[in-house]
């Protein structure tokens, strides 16, 4: 199965270009084009918080390179579940894992009915591996294990990467997210990964405040979340090296480029590569 996609219980949802929307936001952040004025509006209104929030949106794209390229070169794994897509921009999970294993195989997830209407440009595979997408709410993470594609599309007798990269702050702690993420470790075998990306107040506490004000008045839920509480979503899991540390700094050597930030503090995200033992 070299590509598929899901038409299965796809709501026909309006998209609503008036009001600003995260996935097209950080779009525009990303320098995108698929965006509009309200997100535009709204992007410039969090980066007079944090002035270099378009620079931490590219770090997250690379770190997820980096990221993929370490899981299929050194750790030998293959198979990917990436949830929270968003929509699709350079360098996907499975564009940086096909060129390195073409029979990797990856499954796409996102609650949104906006990433459907661009989910195509992810439905592309080389012969040997596979790619699809669904639609699924990590808030109910059952829905994501249980959906068809997945069993169709990974084998999850063998290790699965559990990708999580700037999704998490979108859960408040009273949405439990340390559960959802355990129901997902729950259901792949030892020698599993979870990577997980996080924004954080640790390096600009009162700015960061500020951000997350403006971010949950703009209709957005949001947490930002300390290194220690960052920690605690990895459920005990022994960290691969080097550790938690912010996302600019993982793993340089697996760089495709140079490092456009000079001081991994100035983006404010944690960034950590878990195993399953």
């Amino acid at each position: 199965m070299s590509s598929t996609s899901d038409d299965r219980s796809r709501p026909r949802t309006e998209i609503d270009t008036t009001v600003p929307h995260e996935a097209r936001v950080y779009n525009y952040w990303l320098g995108g084009k698929d965006n509009y004025e309200a997100d535009r509006v709204f992007g410039d209104t969090v980066a007079q918080h944090i002035p270099t929030i378009k620079a931490m949106a590219q770090a997250n794209r690379a770190f997820l390179g980096r990221a993929v390229r370490y899981l299929v070169a050194e750790a030998g794994v293959t198979q990917f579940l990436d949830i929270g897509t968003g929509i699709p921009s350079a360098d996907n999970t499975h564009e940086v894992a096909q060129q390195i294993d073409p029979s990797s195989r990856i499954v796409y997830v996102d609650k949104d009915p906006l990433v459907l209407a661009h989910a195509r440009a992810l439905m592309s595979s080389t012969p040997e591996g596979a790619t699809t997408y669904i639609q699924a709410d990590l808030h109910e993470p059952r829905s994501i294990l249980e959906h068809p594609a997945v069993a169709e599309t990974l084998d999850l007798d063998r290790p699965v990467a559990i990708m999580l990269v700037a999704i998490m702050m979108y859960f408040h702690d009273s949405d439990r997210p340390a559960e959802a993420i355990q129901t997902l470790l729950d259901a792949v075998p030892s020698g599993s990964f979870l990577t997980i990306t996080h924004p954080t107040g640790d390096f600009a506490p009162a700015a960061m405040a500020r951000a997350v004000t403006a971010i949950e008045a703009g209709g957005v839920r949001f947490q930002a979340r300390s290194r220690a509480e960052f920690e605690t979503l990895f459920n005990g899991l022994p960290t691969v090296e080097p550790g938690l540390v912010p996302v600019a700094a993982w793993r340089l050597d697996l760089a495709d480029g140079p490092s456009l930030v000079n001081n991994p503090e100035e983006v404010w995200y944690w960034s950590g590569v878990a195993r399953k033992p």
